[in-house]
């Protein structure tokens, strides 16, 4: 399928970004493969995301070869038509496709790289890598490297460096453009609308996967790809285990709900988490728990500006949990001290935030040496502070035990502070509670 007018011009101008930040040399990109599923099915194919950004292109086992200084600066490998194949699982862009439609200076049947690759590397003193795939199709890349290595005593030129491509990639993938923005907050919307369709369906005795399912409907209703990764359906004590996806449990009346489900649309991913009660209300025990960690969150998304840090939103939600956490009398001593002897790691365990993008856990680094990295604009993260007290916890009065909440957002970093793109998921317990009432 060709590209439109507008993802044309917007991958050129990323490849020129590219280009400008490479200087010189040369850049080999691997697509992702076909993975075998059972005897001769295939789990459906996911783009590498890397290659995705670069190319638009969505076939696997490709290759694509960025060289700014060289007279062929864009080269696409390709496995060729095949009409036969073509009957049973549709047309390939194949080599003319890939100069036609994806805008490639050349391109090669994929079977060619290993003989037409010299004409790039001969020339290039510096090539740009995944050096962290191991796949066959990457394999393939680094051993042409490797052989135009060995060739350079003997013709004097060549590479002499081989560099991580993601030092470039994910820099430029951490900084969403306006049309990323836009694609995220598509993906972002149709995931919104599969947990208030949750919230208004849940009812006592419906199992986990039932919930799974509606959500997975939506999402391909509203023309998303699917899941952006497996949804965690997880109802009462289940949801103290941080990455439950067994889905596969009846729903209490008295217990709480934590859905954390996002879409995949147009090769971008929502996550949002949102946490709400079986039954019609939160009992008090459930209520003061969600208070305390909608309390955090609300601060921790306060704390997004540009020139703060992931490191401040997630302290700014820390010590609202741990002050809660006394003020309950789950923990004992004053938030300094909790803080200090990190003994709210009892309840609380994993960090506040992660980028977001074409990968629920995107790329890009987040400290430069030795310090956090500061916020700005263009970034989108989560927000997503939580309370997990297991069913087994005899310490705990009986009734916050089996509690498992967190309420998670994306949010996107401008000019003057957070804009907060999952708002259509409702999280304030009168709006929770009215939508509750519906499903009864």
């Amino acid at each position: 399928m060709s590209l439109s007018p507008d993802v044309r011009r917007v991958l050129q101008e990323r490849r020129a970004r590219i280009g400008t930040a490479m200087g010189d040399g040369v850049m080999l990109l691997a697509a992702g493969s076909e993975r075998l599923r059972s005897g001769d099915v295939h789990y459906p194919f996911r783009q590498d995301s890397d290659f995705d950004y670069v190319t638009g292109l969505d076939e696997p086992d490709c290759i694509a070869v960025l060289a700014p200084g060289h007279a062929e600066p864009y080269a696409l490998f390709v496995p060729p038509r095949d009409p036969d194949r073509a009957i049973w699982v549709g047309p390939r862009a194949g080599v003319e496709g890939a100069v036609a439609d994806y805008d490639a200076t050349v391109a090669f049947p994929e079977g060619e790289f290993e003989k037409e690759i010299p004409r790039w590397l001969a020339k290039s003193e510096r090539v740009w890598l995944d050096l962290s795939r191991q796949d066959p199709l990457a394999q393939r890349l680094l051993a042409a490297v490797r052989r135009a290595q060995a060739d350079r005593p003997r013709t004097g030129a060549g590479p002499t460096a081989i560099l991580e491509a993601h030092e470039i990639l994910h820099e430029e993938r951490l900084f969403k453009t306006p049309d990323e923005l836009a694609r995220l907050r598509d993906a972002i919307g149709i995931a919104c609308e599969a947990h208030r369709e949750a919230m208004r369906t849940a009812r006592p005795g419906m199992l986990e996967y039932e919930i799974e399912a509606l959500l997975d409907y939506t999402f391909r209703r509203r023309g998303a790809t699917g899941w952006a990764y497996p949804s965690i359906v997880a109802g009462g004590a289940n949801a103290t285990v941080l990455h439950y996806t067994a889905n596969n449990c009846p729903l209490g009346a008295d217990d709480l709900l934590l859905i954390d489900a996002g879409a995949e649309r147009a090769g971008y991913c929502a996550d949002v988490t949102r946490t709400w009660p079986i039954g019609k209300r939160f009992t008090p025990a459930q209520r003061d728990c969600y208070q305390a960690v909608l309390a955090a969150q609300l601060a921790a998304i306060g704390a997004v500006k540009p020139g703060g840090t992931l490191e401040a939103v997630h302290t700014t939600a820390l010590r609202v949990l741990c002050e809660a956490l006394a003020t309950m009398g789950l923990l004992g001593g004053s938030v300094d001290e909790i803080v200090e002897k990190e003994t709210y790691k009892r309840f609380y365990m994993h960090r506040t935030s992660h980028w977001l993008g074409r990968d629920v856990h995107d790329v890009g680094r987040y400290r430069i040496g030795e310090a956090p990295r500061p916020l700005a604009p263009r970034m989108v993260f989560t927000v997503e502070p939580g309370l997990y007290i297991t069913a087994d916890a005899q310490d705990v009065p009986a009734e916050f035990r089996g509690i498992g909440i967190r309420i998670e957002d994306d949010v996107h970093v401008t000019e003057t502070g957070g804009e907060v793109l999952s708002t259509a998921a409702p999280k304030q317990i009168e709006e929770l509670e009215a939508l509750r009432e519906q499903a009864y």
